[in-house]
């Protein structure tokens, strides 16, 4: 694969996985929506990373990314990436999914859709 083939690779992949995550916000499957949420951004990034022709490193922390990435990230930006990153481990594992479940309501759902969303149009610029 060329750079750019790789690039578009992760970002159409990001495309692919935000209307999923829409469509499980919409069948109140708030916890997986976040989840999806959580790659999504880690796809750009990793997409982002691949256009500086590096390879993305097998991470999925949001806020190293971005610096491999070498994203300009406000501190509020490092504190949304560090709490989307949360949505990994919690959504996966059986001992954190039941109080995650608890934690995902549709407000706070909502809320860090909103955020998900807005991080991904700027990153995607």
């Amino acid at each position: 694969m060329t750079q750019k083939e790789v690039v578009d690779h992760w970002f159409a992949s990001a495309e692919a996985d935000a209307r999923t995550a829409n469509d499980l916000f919409t069948i109140k499957h708030y916890d997986w929506s976040l989840f999806l949420w959580h790659l999504v951004i880690e796809k750009v990034l990793k997409g982002i990373i691949s256009s500086h022709d590096e390879t993305p490193p097998p991470i999925h922390d949001l806020r190293k990314l971005a610096v491999y990435a070498r994203i300009q990230a406000t501190e509020k930006q490092k504190n949304q990436f560090k709490e989307i990153t949360s949505y990994n481990l919690e959504a996966r594992y059986d001992d954190y999914k039941r109080n995650f479940h608890k934690k995902a309501t549709r407000e706070y759902a909502l809320d860090w859709t909103k955020h998900c969303e807005e991080l991904f149009l700027w990153l995607k610029t």
